[in-house]
């Protein structure tokens, strides 16, 4: 890591957070270490259900188990950082560790992305074509896909930083954010940003709208098949299948869709509130939406709370 400052002649930058107010600090250490608590317990909880229920061993409920298990990265890389900031006074990061948390969040949000593509494709196969749902969803397939969005989403990621290390930072260092994030790093620059803008542009939006394409060509698929049931009931069933990822892919992208599809110039602190959705929201939103509108996943959560009880 040493390299990483030899660029640079800044060694470290200031996270103003969320409130510069003294007072806000305590309640908002607080409020995210709840939330924090919350989303570890939730995710945690999610993972042995599906690992202790032989009848959640399918596609669905493995993507799911692995969504939850990034989550928890996701959010460790995040929220601790912030808690440390609201009881410090001086709320740096050095330069190293700026790096090194924007790599991991871009790392494992995208991890995210691709996983809701692989579930999106899950739901399409099933509700589009039942009967050959087991041969396109094999087990060799399911890991595939795994692999598939835990591993390329580090070279995006890798990308993005070692382009970002080759910037120069010579004049403020004070970061308005809560975490390290690309648009303020570039707006701090005093070298040219032209090859990382085109690259936010061209590389970032292929990585991040053709798994949302994916998802958009799925959920229209499935629609039109469900209007063609003639069963209300079995509309229902079908439609509640898909409502929880559906709810959780419009929590994602819409935050991440509004903070980075917009122009680096018209990037402002009100775009902190945006990031907190897809950052540390949705990640304790997520168990909580898969679980109350899923039978099988209570199910399961039933069967694993109580059998710690007795």
């Amino acid at each position: 890591m040493e390299g990483l400052n030899q660029t640079s002649s800044v060694s470290e930058f200031i996270l103003l957070g969320l409130s510069s107010q003294p007072e806000d600090q305590k309640p908002l250490f607080i409020l995210f270490l709840i939330m924090y608590l919350v989303t570890i317990t939730g995710n945690v909880l999610i993972i042995l259900a599906i690992r202790s229920d032989p009848q959640l061993h399918t596609p669905m409920y493995v993507f799911l188990s692995v969504l939850s298990f990034t989550d928890i990265w996701y959010t460790t890389t995040i929220v601790p950082r912030m808690l440390v900031d609201f009881l410090s006074e001086t709320k740096t990061i050095s330069y190293a560790g700026c790096l090194a948390q924007m790599y991991f969040i871009y790392a494992l949000s995208t991890t995210d992305n691709c996983l809701l593509a692989a579930m999106a494709y899950d739901r399409y196969v099933a509700i589009c074509d039942p009967f050959h749902y087991v041969t396109i969803m094999s087990h060799c397939r399911c890991v595939l896909l795994v692999a598939f969005s835990c591993s390329l989403p580090h070279l995006h990621s890798l990308l993005h930083i070692l382009l970002l290390n080759q910037l120069t930072f010579c004049d403020s260092n004070v970061l308005h954010h809560f975490l390290c994030d690309i648009n303020p790093l570039l707006k701090l620059s005093c070298s040219s940003i032209f090859v990382n803008d085109l690259t936010i542009k061209t590389e970032g939006l292929v990585f991040w709208v053709t798994p949302f394409l994916c998802i958009v060509f799925s959920y229209v698929r499935i629609l039109i098949a469900v209007l063609r049931i003639p069963s209300a009931a079995r509309k229902r069933k079908a439609f509640s299948t898909c409502g929880s990822h559906f709810t959780v892919v419009i929590l994602f992208y819409g935050s991440i869709f509004y903070v980075y599809l917009q122009p680096l110039s018209s990037y402002t602190v009100q775009d902190r509130v945006a990031t907190l959705v897809y950052t540390v929201l949705t990640s304790m939103l997520n168990p909580f939406i898969y679980s109350l509108r899923n039978k099988d996943m209570k199910r399961g959560l039933g069967k694993l709370l109580g059998r710690r009880k007795s």
